[in-house]
């Protein structure tokens, strides 16, 4: 297996793509630590099924972020591949757009990205091998209406990948970022209803002439394509794939 003896940390990981690309990388033998909530009884099941371990972290609180690091560090050893996965949506119009929810959506999306980042990259140069992969969105390459905290926060995922990227190209550190349409999760499930409420449209409208209108290929991408493309950011023969903003989103930004 080609992760034997790797360490990876993956955020927001208890469903959709943070679940799947834990699935992946625990299949190629990496030792796992996933991150996120949900219904503790349905966590342990995951964490069976994985070999892996839980934390629970708050992603908006840099303190969390920082006890979760030294515990993997401690339990399993510093993280050789981060996948920074975790995220929330919010949908309003800016002028009624509240300002905590800019701040959650803002912390979680982007600033823990830095933190986790910050705090696994002097051990993985230590080792001159490291990958971390971002979960952006095609939200990194272009904007939607209502979702201006998500897309400031994307696109800042998209440039933070790039300049850590050439920081550590030296290092034997892979950085790139990961940029689906839209997934079937529930992170796009939930945003259904104020998609309605904010455009006026029914659920099917929504599905039909919002979701699935920028994607030309009609279908919503699956987690287990994500997690594929990140497994192979994870292969030798990826080493010399850093610095990309790699789209998965049914021809999305190819307009």
């Amino acid at each position: 297996m080609i992760l034997d003896g790797k360490v990876a940390l993956v955020t927001g990981s208890t469903s959709g793509i943070g679940l799947a690309i834990a699935t992946a990388l625990a299949a190629e033998g990496a030792k796992l630590m996933i991150n996120g909530f949900g219904d503790p009884a349905a966590i342990a099941r995951e964490c069976e099924e994985l070999g892996a371990i839980h934390d629970g972290a708050d992603l908006a609180d840099p303190a969390a972020i920082e006890q979760m690091m030294r515990r993997c560090a401690a339990e399993l050893g510093g993280p050789d591949i981060l996948v920074n996965n975790a995220g929330i949506q919010h949908v309003a119009p800016v002028d009624s757009f509240p300002p905590e929810k800019w701040d959650a959506v803002i912390a979680i999306n982007l600033t823990a990205a830095f933190h986790t980042t910050r705090l696994a990259l002097p051990g993985m140069k230590a080792k001159g091998w490291g990958r971390i992969i971002n979960t952006a969105s095609a939200h990194s390459l272009v904007a939607s209406p209502n979702k201006s905290a998500y897309v400031a926060a994307k696109h800042g995922v998209a440039g933070f990948t790039k300049t850590v990227a050439l920081e550590a190209a030296r290092d034997g550190v892979t950085v790139n970022c990961i940029s689906p349409g839209y997934v079937w999760t529930t992170l796009v499930e939930n945003q259904i209803p104020d998609t309605m409420k904010a455009r006026g449209l029914t659920r099917e409208q929504v599905m039909n002439d919002v979701l699935l209108a920028a994607q030309p290929t009609k279908r919503f991408v699956t987690p287990e394509e994500v997690a594929a493309l990140a497994l192979f950011l994870c292969r030798a023969e990826a080493a010399s794939i850093t610095g990309a903003n790699l789209s998965m989103d049914g021809g999305w930004t190819a307009a």
